[in-house]
């Protein structure tokens, strides 16, 4: 996870930057930072807010980008059930895109000796620390340094390539390949929309298509998928 943190902490730095130059106090960039943490939803958010858009949007298209994350907590239920409730909300609020991606390569079933899932939670929260530590102390830099910082850098794009790499890494069966497809082609044919509701329309889209697909396949290959 180390040599992918550094690009997490240039998306982190620019995303911390973003919040200080849309008009956000201080104290509300840090609230956001360490509350949501969810770099695409908060991007997603802050021209929104900026805009003034209607709150229920704002919610809206948080919940719709942050979608994705249902899909991992459902596969990543059979590794954390034997938890207590309390350490599967911190499983919760900690998962993210990276972490989710290297655990399930690492661990393809969940573990089933106790020795298995003591391994799994070690490797999990190595992940968890690397990402978190990562991700804020980069963004609080970002807002600390604020106007400092020059958009020119382009250290955001770092972010940007770290997703495409999830989005490869996850793109491993015909199902999900697709479904990137129709999100990405839904994004583009709607970019025209208002309020950046064209991401709104790629999720439902892909969505959409993935579970009407799952359905009509056979149960193998809806295993598979």
């Amino acid at each position: 996870m180390a040599p992918l943190a550094t690009g997490l902490a240039a998306w982190g730095l620019m995303t911390g930057v973003a919040m200080v130059k849309s008009g956000m106090s201080v104290f509300e960039a840090l609230a956001m930072t360490f509350l949501v943490y969810a770099g695409s939803s908060q991007l997603a958010a802050i021209p929104l807010i900026v805009a003034s858009a209607p709150i229920w949007v704002i919610l809206v298209t948080g919940f719709c980008v942050n979608l994705r994350f249902v899909v991992f907590s459902l596969h990543l239920r059979p590794y954390l059930m034997h938890l207590p409730r309390w350490r599967r909300i911190v499983n919760g609020y900690l998962t993210a895109d990276l972490s989710y991606a290297m655990f399930t390569r690492r661990f393809p079933k969940p573990g089933a000796t106790p020795e298995e899932r003591h391994q799994q939670e070690a490797y999990l929260s190595g992940n968890y620390f690397t990402t978190w530590t990562s991700w804020m102390a980069s963004s609080v830099a970002g807002i600390v340094l604020g106007n400092l910082i020059p958009s020119a850098w382009g250290l955001g794009f770092a972010g940007v390539l770290c997703l495409i790499g999830v989005l490869c890494s996850l793109a491993n069966t015909p199902l999900r390949r697709l479904s990137a497809l129709v999100a990405g082609s839904a994004a583009v044919a709607t970019y025209s929309l208002p309020l950046k509701l064209n991401i709104v329309v790629a999720i439902a889209a892909a969505v959409f298509v993935g579970f009407w697909l799952e359905r009509k396949a056979p149960p193998e290959a809806s295993q598979t998928a």
